[in-house]
């Protein structure tokens, strides 16, 4: 008879199986946990996002506003604009000042008006 060796080699990678992993889970449906999931991440950065653009918008127009203003006062042989000038720049300091008491305001209202979907949503995942 003729002496074989019959050997079984393995060899294992773990960088390559979590690449299979990663590359599988792309084609694969995706579970409902995890569509619930991204749908209550969705909603809980929507509750942000509108107030943080709003607020943004408030407080890069305030600033100019304010610039402007300070522009007015400062320029040399421009007398006549100094009053209107602080008038100006106060005008767009209250923008400024009120750009976050605005966000604050917007995300508490946003909030509540989620908190059902949400907090269904979060039951069902935690079931």
């Amino acid at each position: 008879m003729e002496d074989k060796k019959e050997t079984f080699t393995y060899t294992y990678s773990a960088k390559e199986q979590e690449e299979i992993k990663n590359i599988r889970d792309k084609y694969a449906p995706p579970m409902e946990k995890e569509i619930s999931m991204e749908r209550l991440r969705r909603l809980d950065a929507s509750a942000t996002k509108g107030a943080t653009i709003v607020s943004l918008i408030v407080g890069i127009l305030s600033s100019l506003i304010l610039g402007i203003g300070m522009c007015c006062t400062m320029i040399t042989g421009w007398e006549a604009y100094f009053i209107p000038g602080i008038v100006v720049g106060i005008i767009g300091l209250i923008g400024v000042i009120s750009a976050y008491p605005l966000y604050t305001h917007m995300v508490k209202c946003k909030r509540a008006k989620l908190a059902p979907k949400i907090m269904r949503l979060s039951d069902e995942l935690m079931k």
